[in-house]
């Protein structure tokens, strides 16, 4: 055996594969993102499946990262069943989640935006497929886990007025109405020769910096092209966007950096792969790798319709000139079937030794993955927001009701208000029981 930069007498054994599988539509696909349709014109850069399996002690898991807006359980749950007959692994055991690309298809039909439903019955198996590939060749690997802080790229893009409202933007406000997260985590995966083979990745950042109409993965895909020129072609991103629902990459202070466009995603792809280069390459190995998960599906009211909605909507309804996002909220407020309803809301936690993965599916705010972190009971926790499912946006319980959009009801909010409490403590109650001494 080649020599090896680690020293692995005590290391656990550990087996892993990686690979990723093309699931670009067709050029004249509608993109998401916006409240207006964008008819694809070109592909810019490939949207990729890119998939991790790990194993020890007889234990599998599975992490794949889809650069799409986001991912619907009528996708995911078809695209488990097939990795579950190709590989063996249950549904339970693999995560699915999504980097939130503005500049690809949406995924979610009814939507504003058209689907491309032909596309969209293939995807469960493309999905799939990255995870059969991973399966197919694997290796003897090494976990290097480590974190990093990034404090220039992006700010909470709510702000606070002077009435104690919110509001997206920076103008008229007197600041923002929330943190950021800082901290970029990241583990490298690697052969006991040193080869990298992936490499894991976990910033909350909204993924809208690309702009036009070309298909585009957008910054997580620059980051993964400026780690392929680091470590090779074969090494694959595993991007798992953080809580970013109320978090953006423009800035509260003057930047001489344009704020959007190709430019503006290479940058910040470039920086974050700088920044998982940096926390990985100085990490220790780690010598713990027990594998364990736990998926639950737990219950959560929807959104009723309320007063205070009804008389925004007449006061839209009886204006002259309405924008597509305000013939989107009157429609969606007169068709919306949730009334009175629980949500089956899908909650996620996978452990390898000392890192945790936590999945939740929506646009989650940051303050709700700061506390996951804070209670987590591992060193190492990742929190992947658009996984498994949708919900739309998660907003803190005290924001749920200041007007900003993310918050707002029907036009970004499907569950009450406090519905994101919900969601934190019971995923705080399956990392202790998943991680937990």
């Amino acid at each position: 055996m080649a020599d090896s930069p680690y020293k692995l007498e005590g290391l656990p054994d550990i087996r892993a594969g990686a690979a990723q599988v093309e699931i670009t539509p067709p050029v004249g696909t509608s993109l998401a993102g916006y409240f207006h349709d964008r008819v694809s014109e070109g592909v810019r850069d490939p949207l990729r499946a890119h998939a991790l399996i790990l194993e020890s002690a007889g234990e599998k898991m599975a992490l794949v990262s889809c650069d799409l807006i986001c991912l619907s359980r009528d996708t995911v749950e078809p695209a488990k069943r097939i990795i579950e007959q190709q590989t063996g692994i249950p549904p339970s055991n693999v995560l699915i989640c999504a980097t939130h690309t503005h500049t690809g298809p949406d995924t979610r039909a009814g939507r504003l935006i058209p689907t491309n439903e032909a596309w969209l019955a293939e995807l469960p198996g493309m999905i799939a497929a990255s995870v059969e590939a991973a399966a197919a060749d694997t290796f003897d690997a090494i976990l290097l886990p480590g974190r990093h802080s990034e404090t220039r790229l992006g700010s909470n893009r709510l702000g606070r007025k002077k009435d104690g409202s919110e509001v997206f933007g920076k103008e008229d406000v007197i600041g923002p109405a929330g943190p950021i997260d800082p901290e970029l985590v990241a583990m490298s995966v690697r052969d006991h020769e040193g080869e990298v083979h992936a490499v894991i990745s976990n910033y909350a950042m909204h993924a809208d910096t690309m702009g036009g109409n070309f298909i585009s993965a957008g910054w997580p895909g620059e980051m993964a092209k400026a780690l392929a020129q680091v470590y090779g072609d074969d090494c694959i991103s595993v991007f798992l966007n953080g809580t970013c629902g109320d978090i953006n990459h423009h800035h509260w202070t003057p930047s001489r950096h344009v704020g959007k466009g190709p430019h503006k995603s290479t940058q910040m792809g470039r920086m974050m792969a700088g920044l998982a280069i940096n926390c990985t390459e100085a990490a220790e190995p780690m010598e713990t790798a027990e594998i364990s998960a736990l998926l639950r599906v737990v219950e959560i009211p929807y959104y009723a319709r309320d007063e205070q909605m009804r008389a925004e909507v007449e006061a839209l309804r009886a204006s002259d000139e309405l924008n597509e996002k305000d013939r989107f909220i009157v429609e969606r407020f007169d068709e919306w079937p949730h009334d009175g309803e629980i949500a089956p809301v899908t909650l996620q936690v996978l452990r390898i030794g000392e890192a945790l993965f936590v999945g939740l599916p929506g646009e989650v705010f940051v303050g709700w993955g700061l506390e996951i972190k804070h209670w987590s009971p591992r060193q190492f926790t990742f929190v992947a927001e658009l996984a498994n499912d949708w919900f739309g946006y998660i907003p803190t319980s005290d924001q749920a009701d200041r007007g900003a959009y993310g918050a707002k009801p029907i036009l970004s909010r499907r569950l009450c208000g406090d519905g994101g409490r919900q969601m934190t403590d019971d995923a705080q109650v399956m990392m202790w029981e998943d991680g937990g001494e």
